[in-house]
């Protein structure tokens, strides 16, 4: 049955016992100081309360952390600036593009940002787990502090991406809640589809309403998208093979608005690999394992200072954390002059230099920090960085 975990949650705060279906046990156990009783059929329930055939107490394995092998950052071959945009992302835990001609590592790259970033803590894995229950998916026990990973094909519908229905149940951006939300060839999805991201992206929930009835559900997650340059997807590339015409690229590009263009802080160019890179052996390049330790080490510098990672502080928390030095200063002031950043866009500057800083372990953020979150930020109309 749907929603065990919820129901097993209401009874623990009402302190009273819960009987539920036998293959439902084991995920309604999850849930501290509640008495389960598994029940295989109808027939047993009405002999427990009869007292003719009472049922005991479930009693189950505690979770363990997740023991899943994923992908590691050393089969990434070159790549040195889109591997270091990927480890800032996981870092402050902001929302990233990578832009890009096909085959040379975007999807490779995303597929990795779970082995970098910490495990979730209990009470998020709860929360995890009880989106899964409400929307009908089985919960392995292997996965229970595992980081969720969801990448949806561009077909999907606007109600399968952000959840709905007759009886509203959550939709990808939900279940991807303390985790990654992954949208591969980004400018093929429809454009209502994209659209209704805007407000998950900043509140960190999304509300469905209908006649019967209004939910909510939480949506904090972490969304990296791919695309390439143009509709051949070779525009920019070093052996100069793309034939699109300004107006096709400016067509494709268009699929993008810019407010949710503007709601992404990196915007990352992925060259294509050169034959020298390809052929460099694993033993050359960082696991994700010591990427995973820095990350973990900049969380906690953070969680311990503001109480959030940097992407989710809100502008009053910019000011506070996020001021930088007076000539970093003037360089984001004239940044902005020069490359038309929004105020969304300055804050959202500030805060992934606020994350370089503690990456360096600086108390502020200087005048290099903020040269290197621009750096990130600012790409031309073929996806290639342009000078500051």
């Amino acid at each position: 049955m749907r929603g065990v975990l919820p129901a097993a949650l209401a009874a623990s705060v009402a302190r009273h016992p819960v009987i539920v279906p036998h293959i439902n046990a084991a995920e309604a156990a999850l849930v501290k100081n509640c008495e389960v009783i598994a029940a295989r059929h109808i027939l047993e329930v009405c002999a427990h309360f009869d007292g003719a055939d009472r049922l005991g107490l479930y009693r189950a394995e505690p979770p363990t952390v997740a023991r899943t092998v994923l992908p590691d950052l050393c089969d990434v071959r070159g790549q040195l600036h889109a591997r270091r945009a990927l480890e800032i992302a996981a870092a402050g835990q902001h929302s990233l593009l990578l832009i890009g001609s096909p085959g040379a590592g975007k999807s490779m790259l995303a597929q990795r940002l779970p082995g970098i970033v910490p495990p979730m803590n209990d009470a998020e894995a709860m929360e995890v787990a009880a989106l899964r229950s409400i929307a009908g998916r089985p919960l392995k026990p292997s996965e229970w502090r595992a980081r969720p990973f969801r990448s949806p094909h561009h077909t999907a519908s606007a109600v399968a991406l952000v959840g709905g229905g007759a009886h509203p149940r959550p939709g990808e951006i939900s279940l991807a809640h303390n985790g990654v939300l992954f949208l591969d060839e980004l400018p093929e999805f429809d454009g209502h589809v994209l659209e209704v991201l805007r407000e998950p992206l900043e509140a960190g929930a999304i509300t469905i309403s209908r006649a019967a009835r209004q939910a909510e559900f939480p949506a904090r997650f972490q969304l990296i998208a791919a695309m390439n340059p143009c509709p051949c997807g070779y525009l920019g590339d070093a052996n100069d093979r793309c034939h699109c015409t300004g107006v096709q690229v400016q067509r494709y590009r268009a699929r993008i608005s810019g407010p949710l263009l503007d709601r992404l802080d990196l915007h990352v160019y992925v060259p294509r690999v050169e034959f020298k890179s390809l052929r460099e052996p694993s033993g050359c390049r960082e696991a994700s394992a010591e990427v995973a330790a820095r990350v973990m080490r900049t969380r906690e510098l953070q969680i311990q200072r503001q109480g959030a990672c940097n992407a989710h502080l809100d502008n009053a928390a910019v000011e506070r954390y996020c001021t930088p030095s007076a000539a970093g200063l003037g360089v984001l002031e004239r940044a902005m002059q020069h490359l038309g950043l929004s105020a969304r866009g300055y804050h959202r500057i500030l805060k992934v230099a606020r994350t370089i800083a503690d990456m360096s372990g600086g108390p502020q953020i200087e005048v290099g920090h903020i040269t290197e979150a621009l750096a990130l930020r600012s790409l031309d109309r073929r996806g290639v960085a342009r000078a500051v």
